[in-house]
């Protein structure tokens, strides 16, 4: 990808602002049993998913490729959609949003202005 490209900087910011919790935390996250259940409902395995947020966390923005760009569409896509739906916010919301990232007990866990 090119380093210097707008759009990539721009959905960069909007993935880092969206995923709240650090690639280890999720790391740890995934490997409870608490995250067993599928996060995005249109399929794809969670582990591998999961297991593709932590290593993009881990990479400098000039490093992503065009599969990592997918992946920070859908993440940033999938939590804006959660956090602005009104619904019962639960444990199973929770467990959700957390198995791509994103706590919503943290305190910088509210909606995007995006």
């Amino acid at each position: 990808m090119a380093a210097s490209d707008p759009e990539v900087d721009r959905l960069w910011e909007e993935f880092h602002a969206s995923v709240n919790m650090t690639g280890e935390e999720l790391r740890r996250w995934l490997l409870t049993d608490a995250s067993g259940e599928e996060a995005f409902p249109a399929g794809g395995d969670v582990s591998a998913e999961g297991e593709h947020v932590v290593q993009l966390l881990d990479k400098r923005r000039t490093d992503v490729t065009s599969s990592d760009v997918e992946l920070m569409e859908r993440v940033t896509r999938f939590v804006q959609d959660e956090l602005a739906q009104p619904r019962r916010q639960d444990d199973d919301w929770r467990r959700k949003l957390m198995r791509v990232g994103h706590d919503p007990l943290k305190p910088d866990s509210g909606p995007s202005d995006t």
